[in-house]
């Protein structure tokens, strides 16, 4: 799911030219694991991350389930991209269905979280939370 969503907002020409270090799917933006988030002074670029939270029962069928998900948006300083990005990501996924992905009903945004600051990257980021009612077993 992770890897569609991704893919999904990939998609999106103006959210690809604010995160110009691009958006990538997993747990961390790391040096080592997505060093083309970086700059040649191994500063972050504008990128995302998405992340995949907690699974659980929820709806008419056994094996419907709801999910969250949050998309996670990193800059050196200043949040004018961060907020810019996670603009864009609301207008691609609340209330819709992310496109092509299969068994998923609904997507709404739960919450934004206020400015934060990553320590271990030195950095500015933000993440918009959100719930995906999908069938389990999908993609």
């Amino acid at each position: 799911m992770r890897d569609t969503i991704r893919g999904w907002l990939a998609g999106d020409a103006t959210l690809m030219a604010l995160l110009t270090g691009g958006l990538y799917a997993g747990t961390e933006i790391s040096r080592q694991g997505t060093p083309a988030a970086f700059d040649a002074n191994s500063e972050v670029l504008p990128c995302g991350l998405v992340h995949l939270e907690t699974q659980a029962p929820h709806g008419p069928y056994d094996t419907s389930a709801r999910l969250f998900l949050t998309v996670i948006c990193y800059q050196r300083a200043g949040y004018d991209v961060i907020d810019a990005a996670l603009d864009e990501v609301y207008v691609r996924l609340h209330g819709g269905r992310a496109g092509v992905v299969s068994g998923v009903w609904e997507v709404r945004q739960v919450d934004d979280s206020p400015d934060l600051a990553d320590q271990g990257l030195g950095c500015a980021m933000r993440y918009s939370r959100y719930e995906v009612v999908r069938l389990r077993g999908t993609e």
